[in-house]
C-alpha cells in the first residue's frame, strides 16, 4: 500500500462529518423505523405511493454555526439542498416550507432574503412555514414536497453496477465550511434545467438508484448507499471529478451544492454520463458495486477499507448486538 493512500483512509476514518451519521441510527431506533437490524430510513426522501408516481417529502436543519457565520448562503441552502434531494430521488420539487428562528427581525433578515432569492431562481415557491423572531440564536429548518414518476433509490444499487459521480466543478469553497457553492451566480435558467438531470434519467429507465452527496462528501455518501443497498463500493480516487488546486483528502468530505452518486448497469453508464456533461457538468465512472459490505478506496496500486457495514454499520450501529 501507498502511503498517501494510508493516510487519506485514516483521515476518512476519523471525519467527524461521517461519523456524525450514526445519529440517524440512534433516532431511528427510538423511533421504531427499523425491521430487524436494517434501518428503514436512508433514502433522501421519504416517498408516499401517489396514484401513479410517489410524493416525496424532506427537510433539512442546518448547524446552528453556519446560520450565524454565513446566514444568507444558510437561506439558500434551506432550499438548495432540499431540492437536491427530490432530485437524488428521481422527482421535481413542488414547494417548501421554512423554519426561522432569529433573535430580532434584523438577524433574520439575511436568512429571509437567502430563501427567498433560491426560491426564485429555482422556480419552487415558498407556501408557508413557522418564524420566530424572539429567541437568543439564529435556527433554520427547511422542508420540501415534490413527485416523482419514477423512483431512485438508495436501496437499490446492485452487485455489477458502475458507480458514477457527477458534480458540478463550476464553483469555489464558502470558507471556513467544506461547502462547494456553484449556484448562487449560475443563471436561473442553467439551474432549474440542471435538476430536471435526475428524473430524466430515472423516466429513462437508465438507473434505479442515486444518492444526494451530503454531509460527510462522496465517502460518507457511498457509506451510506452502500449500507442501505447491502453491497460493496470500491471508490478509485484518481478517477474522481475534482477542481484544479484542491486538495482531494477536502474534496472527499466536500459538501458539493450539485453532487450525486449514480449506480448504474455497465451498460448504461456512457449515457447517464453524458446526460451531465451535455450541460458542463463533471462526472465519470468512479468506483463499481460488488457483493461485499466494504467500502473501500483504491488509488490503482493498492487498496485500503474505509468501512465494512457488516461489521460496524453507520445508520444501524446497534446491528450487531441485535444480532447477537
Amino acid at each position: 500500500m501507498t502511503l498517501e493512500l494510508a493516510a487519506l483512509a485514516d483521515s476518512l476514518r476519523a471525519n467527524r462529518g461521517i461519523a456524525a451519521k450514526q445519529d440517524i441510527g440512534t433516532v431511528c431506533e427510538r423511533l421504531g423505523l427499523r425491521d430487524g437490524s436494517k434501518v428503514l430510513v436512508g433514502d433522501d426522501c421519504a416517498a408516499i405511493r401517489d396514484k401513479d408516481g410517489h410524493l416525496l417529502f424532506a427537510i433539512e436543519g442546518f448547524m446552528n454555526e453556519f446560520v450565524a457565520g454565513d446566514p444568507w448562503f444558510a437561506g439558500w441552502c434551506g432550499v438548495m439542498v432540499n431540492i437536491s434531494d427530490v432530485a437524488a430521488m428521481g422527482g421535481r420539487p413542488l414547494a417548501v416550507v421554512d423554519a426561522v428562528w432569529a433573535h430580532g427581525h434584523d438577524e433574520a433578515e439575511p436568512v429571509l432574503a437567502g430563501l427567498r432569492a433560491a426560491a426564485e431562481a429555482f422556480g419552487v415557491p415558498i407556501v408557508g412555514g413557522h418564524t420566530n423572531v424572539r429567541t437568543d440564536r439564529g435556527q433554520l429548518s427547511v422542508a420540501i414536497l415534490g413527485r416523482a414518476n419514477r423512483l431512485l433509490s438508495s436501496f437499490d444499487a446492485r452487485a455489477g453496477d458502475c458507480l458514477i459521480a457527477a458534480i458540478d466543478l463550476r464553483g469555489r469553497y464558502r470558507e471556513p465550511f467544506s461547502n462547494w457553492e456553484a449556484a448562487t451566480d449560475a443563471p436561473a435558467e442553467r439551474l432549474r434545467g440542471d435538476i430536471e438531470i435526475l428524473p430524466g434519467i430515472a423516466e429513462a429507465g437508465l438507473a434505479c438508484a442515486a444518492k444526494d452527496i451530503s454531509q460527510g462528501g462522496l465517502v460518507g455518501t457511498a457509506i451510506m448507499l452502500a449500507e442501505c443497498s447491502d453491497v460493496g463500493i470500491d471508490i478509485d480516487i484518481t478517477a474522481i471529478p475534482i477542481p484544479g488546486g484542491i486538495e482531494l483528502a477536502r474534496w472527499l468530505v466536500t459538501f458539493p451544492s450539485f453532487g450525486y452518486l449514480i449506480p448504474a448497469r455497465p451498460e448504461s453508464a456512457e449515457a447517464v454520463i453524458a446526460r451531465f456533461t451535455a450541460r458542463g457538468i463533471a462526472a465519470a465512472v468512479i468506483g463499481t458495486i460488488n457483493s461485499t459490505s466494504q467500502i473501500r478506496i483504491t488509488d490503482g496500486l493498492s487498496h485500503e477499507i474505509i468501512r465494512d457495514c457488516a461489521t460496524a454499520p453507520l445508520l444501524a450501529p446497534s446491528r450487531r448486538e441485535i444480532a447477537a
